[in-house]
């Protein structure tokens, strides 16, 4: 499964961390993963060319590459979904969006986007377009940096939308890796 990462404005310890966390930087991974990690400077977490850019050197041209999933945070989340819109109109495939705390963003697109806040009050004030896809938020609320530097110190609820309002308590990472072993099934 290709996945494409996007991180935000931080030390890139912090990302290398979160990989480690989801066991996605070595080979001792369950998943069968291509994970390839967006090299953002400056601002270009925000900017969709730069990441086009990099998607078609890691995976070549859209239209002939393997689906992407894409997992981004906080300002990565901005610059993720203007990618997957412009890979899926250069004839890519989007298999998901994992969206980590990318408040303020709106979270549309035609493929399903999955949201991970860090307290509820984000949660609750995300801009969803259409709310039909597993999401989760922190309880306790917790430290933004934490959600994408240790998501499995991070408690909270992951909400089914289509067993909605089903509830079921675990982690971030644990529902992070929940949402990459079904898309990888899906292959």
């Amino acid at each position: 499964m290709s996945i494409f990462i996007c991180p935000g404005f931080h030390l890139p310890q912090l990302t290398q961390s979160f990989l480690q966390e989801l066991s996605l930087s070595n080979s001792n991974s369950t998943l069968s993963v291509n994970a390839r990690i967006f090299n953002a400077k400056n601002y270009t977490a925000l900017s969709v060319i730069h990441i086009l850019q990099d998607l078609t050197k890691a995976y070549g041209q859209p239209h002939q590459a393997a689906p992407v999933l894409f997992i981004s945070f906080s300002a990565g989340v901005l610059g993720a979904l203007g990618a997957a819109w412009g890979w899926e109109l250069l004839g890519g495939k989007v298999k998901a969006v994992i969206a980590i705390d990318g408040w303020g963003v709106p979270l549309m697109g035609n493929f399903p986007i999955h949201r991970l806040s860090h307290d509820y009050f984000t949660h609750q004030t995300s801009i969803v377009v259409n709310p039909s896809e597993d999401s989760f938020y922190a309880d306790p609320g917790v430290e933004h940096l934490q959600m994408w530097r240790s998501p499995s110190t991070v408690k909270g609820w992951a909400i089914s939308a289509v067993n909605f309002p089903v509830r079921s308590r675990c982690n971030a990472a644990e529902f992070i890796l929940l949402l990459l072993k079904r898309y990888q099934e899906i292959e």
